[in-house]
C-alpha cells in the first residue's frame, strides 16, 4: 500500500532496508537485528537468557567451551540500532517507511505525515482468504498472531501499551476506499 504513495509523490519505499542500513553501519548481523524484531515466546525467552552464559556442554565427552570474543549485543543497544536507522534514513528525505512503527520513531519531527492504513477484521480476514488461498480460521489466526506481534513490537520498541488513531496524522480505513483512492488522500495530505 505504501508502494502507491511512494510511486506518486515520487519517493523512495524503504522496508527491511532499515536493518540492513543498521547492520552495516554498525557492523552487526542482520540476523540479530531481525530477530531482536520478532515477537518471543516466553520459552524462547529463557532459553535465550540461558544461552547467553556462552557455555556449551560436548555431547558424550562431558566438556565445556568458552567462547571468548565481544558479548552479543543486547536487545536495548539492537533496538536503539533500529531506530536510528529508520531517523538516518528520514534525514535523507522524500521516502516512504512502512514498517517498524516507524511513525513512533519519527513522532517528534515537523516533515512526517504519519499514516495509518487499517480495515475491519472482517475486511482483513476477506483479503487474507483471497490473496493467500487460506481458510477462514487460518486467516482468523495469521491476523490475531499479526495483531499480537505488532502490539508486543510498540511495546518493547517504544513503550506503547495501546496503540490508538491519534497516535497518527492521518487514519484510513480501507473498508470501503479502493487503495488508489485512498492513495490519493494520503499523496493531498502530504501536500500540506
Amino acid at each position: 500500500m505504501g508502494r502507491l504513495v511512494a510511486q506518486k509523490l515520487g519517493f523512495r519505499l524503504v522496508d527491511e532496508e532499515i536493518v540492513t542500513r543498521a547492520a552495516e553501519n554498525q557492523n552487526v548481523s542482520v540476523d540479530d537485528l531481525a530477530d531482536v524484531e520478532r515477537r518471543k515466546s516466553l520459552l524462547t525467552r529463557i532459553l535465550r537468557e540461558a544461552a547467553i552464559g556462552s557455555v556449551a556442554m560436548g555431547p558424550a565427552e562431558g566438556f565445556a567451551m568458552v567462547y571468548g570474543g565481544e558479548p552479543p549485543p543486547d536487545a536495548d543497544s539492537l533496538r536503539a540500532l533500529i531506530r536510528q536507522s529508520i531517523n538516518e534514513t528520514a534525514d535523507d528525505g522524500d521516502v516512504v517507511i512502512v514498517s517498524h512503527a516507524a511513525a513512533y520513531a519519527l513522532a517528534d519531527r515537523g516533515n512526517v505525515l504519519r499514516v495509518l492504513v487499517t480495515a475491519s477484521p472482517e475486511t482483513r480476514v476477506r483479503r487474507l482468504i483471497d490473496a493467500n488461498g487460506l481458510d477462514e480460521k487460518q486467516a482468523t489466526k495469521s491476523i490475531g498472531s499479526n495483531d499480537a506481534g505488532r502490539a508486543d513490537y510498540l511495546k518493547r520498541f517504544y513503550g506503547v501499551t495501546e496503540e490508538v488513531p491519534t497516535h497518527y496524522d492521518v487514519v484510513v480505513n480501507t473498508d470501503r476506499i479502493p487503495a488508489d483512492q485512498w492513495s490519493d488522500l494520503v499523496v493531498n495530505a502530504a501536500a500540506l
